[in-house]
């Protein structure tokens, strides 16, 4: 559908059957938007880019990268005209060039401020010592039509050729976190639309500078995959070669990324020539004199507590042995697929923070309010459900949450018990941009029945795909792989790409092969659990997700459901709802360690086993063979980590695949399902 672009409110108008008494009144937008948001439209339309500036800010410090991102929001509501080179993870121009605008990379990108100054009204000042100041700045800057900036970017935008002046100074106005929120909720709320939430981090971590060398030394590493703590040992490593200079770095990683399964720490002794220099426990007071940098690891509390990483991330402790040592000893328990590696060399720390720009442009054009609580501390997350609790139910909630899985979980599950849905975006760029573009993509085919036969019928899908940033930057990679299109693969992705970047939906369909099924990500249009989700707007809810479904070609769901982050099966009410509303052949549930299809009430669901690795695909394909009676069809569902594997992996995996197996898209998987359980054919 291609919608006419006018000037409109943004006063929230309900998208379900529910009294608007009980929920506070957002303001109008800025006048001049021609941001378009009909009542049935779950995210705002942009007007079509005609030309764009282009401001190559990679390598810019993130105040820099904040100041372009707000600014690009001010400019791109009337009007897309800027776009921000912020990520070069699928190539820096491939999404600007599909998006077929002429467009100028400006060699000096302070020449766009200058073109556009005369839009913006002034300057947001965050204070740099208390960093959620920059999400209260970004949020003024979207309610003043100013940009947000460090102080030290002020003192140059005041002065010539800028000359522009201080709208706010949040300078020593707030003392911690929860006190700015609290401030922007009590005084900024009333003035931000309500039709949308955005939960962004002040702060991410510096990039280490481009010549930085890295001098780690591996001193230990496990050489197999192991997730059952089965390796579980204190290990005695010689750290002796260090000694000659004064500080010891020791980096805990993982040694398969691919797979998510991390080194795990539980306690650390280091001896200096015999003598205890060091001894602690993750997680206590004596760690912190160690610890050196956390880089996005986590601490498991209470008994058997232990500090873990996986993928890219890792933790490094500092170790200052006597100026006369001559060996140097750390023992050290730990288990599952760690890497140990040590350096007498000050590494970079991603304790170093700076501001980023990404969604922000979003936010600020739409004149959202922007936070970043933390559901799991007491106080963050009473105010974070004062804030659900003054939106209406189908409400979508943009970026992410703190604390890695377990802000995850508790935030999508907090978010779902006010009937409020997740999209991750905090790392989706240029969205005022990719808004403004037409779906123009036809709805695929149906793939080709297969014969119902005596084998194992094996599906692959690719996770992650209720993540906008994922199908703006790691999507891309993968669907760019040569072997995609040779074994059939289903694709999870977002619904609601037809009104947050169609483009995007344009591109995959438009290169999609018969070996290509693009489905509906968790748990629907968005992001959340079924369980938690209000019961009296489960339906409503459904039936516009539903309504998505169609629009963006996606027949078939992947469904999350998960209660203190566990997962669950389906209740009788929510599997109902999702068969006769949805009226799917079968849909996929969980992100298990088994695969099994269960039929209720007449629609087949099927648990995904989540696999990590090429090994795993190949041990589950294994196991699940090995437990085949072989006088049956045998279903099997691998939920593919998107993170760690490529359609290249599953070519080459199904290329040694004996006759017995099959791989079938999802369509062809369910109706299989069906005839061999005698259901109708949907």
């Amino acid at each position: 559908m291609i919608r006419k672009l006018t000037a409109i409110s943004l006063a929230i108008v309900s998208t379900l059957s529910f009294s608007a008494g009980s929920y506070a009144q957002p303001q109008p937008a800025a006048q001049g938007s021609a941001i378009s948001w009909p009542d049935n439209q779950q995210l705002t339309t942009f007007k079509q880019p005609k030309q764009l500036e282009v401001a190559d800010i990679y390598d810019a410090p993130g105040d820099v990268k904040l100041l372009f991102a707000t600014l690009e929001g001010i400019v791109n509501r009337k009007e897309p005209r800027i776009y921000l080179l912020e990520n070069k993870e699928e190539g820096k121009f491939k999404w600007l060039n599909d998006l077929n605008v002429d467009y100028k990379v400006r060699d000096d990108y302070f020449d766009i401020l200058k073109q556009f100054k005369k839009e913006v009204k002034g300057l947001i000042i965050y204070d740099p010592n208390v960093p959620d100041s920059v999400n209260v700045a970004t949020t003024l800057a979207g309610l003043r039509d100013s940009v947000a900036v460090s102080p030290e970017l002020a003192e140059k935008l005041q002065a010539a050729p800028y000359s522009f002046k201080v709208i706010e100074d949040l300078q020593g106005k707030f003392k911690d976190r929860i006190d700015a929120y609290t401030w922007q909720y009590e005084n900024l709320w009333k003035e931000t639309t309500h039709r949308m939430l955005v939960g962004l981090s002040p702060e991410v971590s510096a990039r280490p500078p481009a010549n930085q060398p890295d001098t780690y030394k591996v001193v230990a590493q496990e050489q197999t995959e192991e997730r059952d703590a089965k390796n579980r040992k204190v290990y005695d490593l010689d750290l002796s070669q260090f000694v000659a200079k004064p500080d010891v770095y020791v980096k805990f990683g993982d040694a398969f990324t691919q797979d998510g399964w991390g080194a795990a720490v539980h306690e650390i002794t280091v001896k200096a020539d015999g003598e205890t220099i060091a001894h602690f426990l993750p997680g206590t007071a004596d760690e912190k004199a160690y610890l050196y940098d956390p880089q996005g690891s986590q601490v498991s509390t209470g008994s058997g507590g232990h500090r873990f990483a996986d993928g890219g991330n890792y933790f490094t402790y500092k170790f200052t042995p006597p100026a006369d040592t001559t060996e140097l000893t750390m023992s050290v328990e730990m288990w599952n697929e760690y890497k140990v590696s040590a350096t007498n060399d000050q590494p970079f720390s991603s304790q170093t923070k700076e501001p980023y720009g990404y969604l922000r442009d979003y936010a600020v054009a739409n004149k959202a309010m922007v936070f970043w609580l933390d559901s799991n501390d007491p106080a963050e997350k009473e105010l974070f459900e004062k804030i659900l609790s003054d939106v209406k139910p189908g409400t979508p909630y943009l970026g992410w949450f703190s604390n890695d899985f377990q802000g995850e979980f508790s935030g999508v599950e907090i978010a779902s018990n006010h009937g409020v849905y997740v999209l991750a975006a905090d790392w989706f760029s240029n969205l005022t941009v990719f808004s403004g573009t037409k779906p123009s993509f036809s709805k695929p085919k149906a793939p080709k029945p297969v014969k119902l036969d005596n084998k194992i019928y094996v599906t692959y899908t690719f996770s992650e795909g209720d993540n906008l940033q994922y199908n703006q930057h790691r999507l891309r990679i993968l669907w760019d792989d040569p072997k995609r299109g040779q074994v059939p693969i289903n694709w999870t992705s977002s619904p609601l790409l037809y009104d947050a970047a169609p483009v995007m939906l344009n591109y995959f369909y438009g290169t999609a092969t018969a070996n290509d099924q693009i489905i509906a990500g968790p748990s629907g249009a968005g992001y959340f659990y079924p369980a938690a989700w209000p019961e009296k707007a489960f339906a409503d809810y459904l039936k516009i997700s539903k309504d998505y479904m169609n629009k963006s070609g996606m027949k078939i769901p992947y469904v999350l459901n998960r209660l203190n982050g566990e997962n669950l099966p389906l209740s009788e009410a929510n599997n109902a709802a999702y068969r006769d509303i949805y009226d799917v052949p079968g849909l996929f549930i969980g992100w298990d360690n088994f695969t099994k299809v269960d039929i209720v009430d007449g629609l087949p669901t099927s648990n995904i086993q989540g696999v990590g690795s090429a090994n795993d695909v190949k041990k589950a394909l294994a196991d699940a063979k090995a437990k085949w009676d072989g006088k049956s069809p045998l279903f099997v569902s691998l939920g593919i980590l998107a993170w760690g594997m490529t359609p290249t992996d599953l070519a080459n995996i199904t290329a040694e695949l004996d006759p017995s197996y099959q791989v079938v898209l999802a369509d062809q998987f369910f109706s299989l399902i069906r005839e061999a359980n005698g259901l109708p054919k949907k």
